[in-house]
């Protein structure tokens, strides 16, 4: 064989081995990237925050509030009766949300609920004292009516001691009496928050109100 024919054969041997090469390259990438594929690196779709079980929802305009809330896990294995310590878990201490009302409050039903006890304190300026005896109202469902009943020694101490802390002029006026109306919700609200991640009490009312 001249020199010419096997340099031909060699370059044709050499070109061959680099295609080989090649493929085994090719082919390996591909098995990769399959691989990977099928671990989720390609192709995933990103999910969105899941939303929170424990989450009070909206009660549309006539349904029932305990219906809505046990469709939604209220009593439920480790939902903690929908109510106490079992929303805290999915949330810090004092990070918890409001629920938004409604921005069209006819399209959903009220429920109402009224604290047995009065409040009774006296004022900051005189030696009068104040009974009154408060409902809250909600959009949302009998969770954050059952929140209320199981913190309801926590609103306690947090309203009379507000309570405590208002001059008689102030409350002898109807904007006074509107005044705390807005200070017992915020409170009612903020322990909600705390204890169950979630206010929702939309408003206050007080069904006796003495001044003596």
């Amino acid at each position: 064989m001249s020199d010419e024919a096997k340099a031909k054969k060699k370059k044709g041997g050499g070109m061959k081995m680099i295609l080989l090469i090649v493929v085994a390259m090719v082919l390996g990438g591909a098995g990769a990237a399959g691989g990977l594929y099928a671990a989720g690196f390609f192709g995933a779709k990103e999910e969105g925050p899941k939303e929170d079980p424990n989450k009070p929802v909206l009660v549309l305009a006539g349904e029932n509030a305990e219906e809505v809330a046990k469709a939604h896990g209220m009593g439920g294995e480790g939902h903690g009766g929908g109510a106490g310590e079992g929303h805290a878990a999915a949330h810090a201490p004092g990070k918890g949300i409001d629920l938004p009302a409604p921005s069209n409050p006819a399209a959903y039903q009220a429920t109402y609920f009224q604290l047995q006890t009065p409040f009774t304190s006296n004022m900051s300026d005189t030696d009068a004292f104040a009974q009154i005896s408060l409902a809250v109202s909600t959009y949302y469902d009998m969770r954050v009516i059952e929140a209320i009943k199981t913190h309801e020694m926590a609103i306690r101490s947090q309203v009379l001691m507000m309570l405590a802390e208002q001059p008689e002029a102030m409350l002898a006026t109807p904007e006074g009496k509107r005044q705390l109306q807005g200070k017992i919700k915020a409170i009612i609200n903020s322990i909600l928050k705390q204890k169950t991640g979630y206010g929702g009490v939309d408003n206050v009312y007080f069904t006796n109100f003495v001044i003596q």
